[in-house]
């Protein structure tokens, strides 16, 4: 399975986000502290907006915050917003794959390797993946 870097990035600026939910922060700032492209997190952030991920205000006092509580925010929510499907394969979705023969059985396992992804992101939230001391107590099931 490969992690795209849009989706690495995105779950990253959101934990920046995260952290400190009652102040905004600038694309600068989540790129400086987390060590990742400016342009490219500009791009990605734009993305977690369109998709309501996060919200953002323009001007002297703006930025960007999260535009759900951290614990209503999952990894699945984030790779979707950024990539789309969860798994393909080359390119198509897994839903209408269908192979004859002696392979007819290999696209029940793609699909259920998709569904255990699906199940493992579904299950953690942004709130789960926070340090302990930051925020309020955190209920850490579902954490990976």
């Amino acid at each position: 399975m490969h992690i795209s870097a849009k989706a690495d990035y995105a779950t990253r600026a959101l934990l920046e986000l995260a952290r400190e939910p009652a102040r905004p922060l600038t694309c600068e700032a989540m790129a400086s502290s987390q060590q990742v492209p400016f342009r490219f997190l500009k791009s990605v952030v734009g993305e977690l907006r369109r998709s309501g991920l996060v919200r953002s205000q323009r001007g002297c006092e703006g930025g960007y915050w999260l535009g759900r509580p951290a614990d209503e925010i999952t990894l699945l929510d984030v790779v979707r917003a950024v990539d789309g499907e969860l798994i393909t394969l080359r390119g198509e979705p897994l839903s209408g794959l269908d192979y004859p023969g002696p392979a007819s059985g290999l696209p029940g396992v793609w699909r259920r390797i998709e569904a255990d992804a699906a199940a493992v992101l579904g299950g953690t939230t942004l709130a789960t993946l926070l340090p302990a001391e930051v925020g309020e107590p955190l209920n850490r099931k579902g954490a990976a």
